[in-house]
């Protein structure tokens, strides 16, 4: 299943339930076969935050069947880019590895109209890094 010819993206927040999902999402969308893409929280939570489901359904991606999950250290050290997603959360450090922080505000306990400003800024954010590791793997 893993490529390793392929850029890999890990997208961390606590409960894997909002943020990382959304982020996970867009960059499955857009980039299609060309990245891989993971997705963890510290404390997972028991699933997607339903606002997320429903802003990300407005824009035709459905996250709803998605689970959040526990992150490891395999999964830190199975991808080239690790975004947190302005939660606090920390990961393991690995040489080699590429760290992002994007600061998000948390969807948690937000209606759908307190989600899409969210939703949008991370989808500018996943085409920018698409731009950014796609064109520089020449795929």
């Amino acid at each position: 299943m893993s490529d390793p010819a392929l850029p890999s993206v890990l997208f961390v927040c606590v409960h894997n339930a909002g943020r990382s999902q959304m982020a996970a999402a867009f960059l499955t969308h857009l980039a299609g076969d060309r990245v891989q893409v993971r997705s963890a929280g510290s404390a997972p939570a028991d699933r997607v935050n339903p606002a997320v489901v429903a802003a990300m359904a407005e824009v035709g991606i459905d996250v709803a069947a998605e689970t959040p999950k526990v992150l490891t250290v395999e999964a830190v050290q199975a991808s080239d880019v690790v975004i947190t997603m302005g939660c606090g959360d920390s990961c393991p450090v690995f040489p080699g590895k590429r760290y992002l922080d994007w600061q998000l505000a948390d969807p948690a306990g937000q209606g759908v109209e307190a989600v899409r400003p969210i939703r949008n800024e991370i989808e500018e954010r996943v085409r920018g890094l698409i731009d950014d590791i796609v064109s520089a793997d020449g795929a």
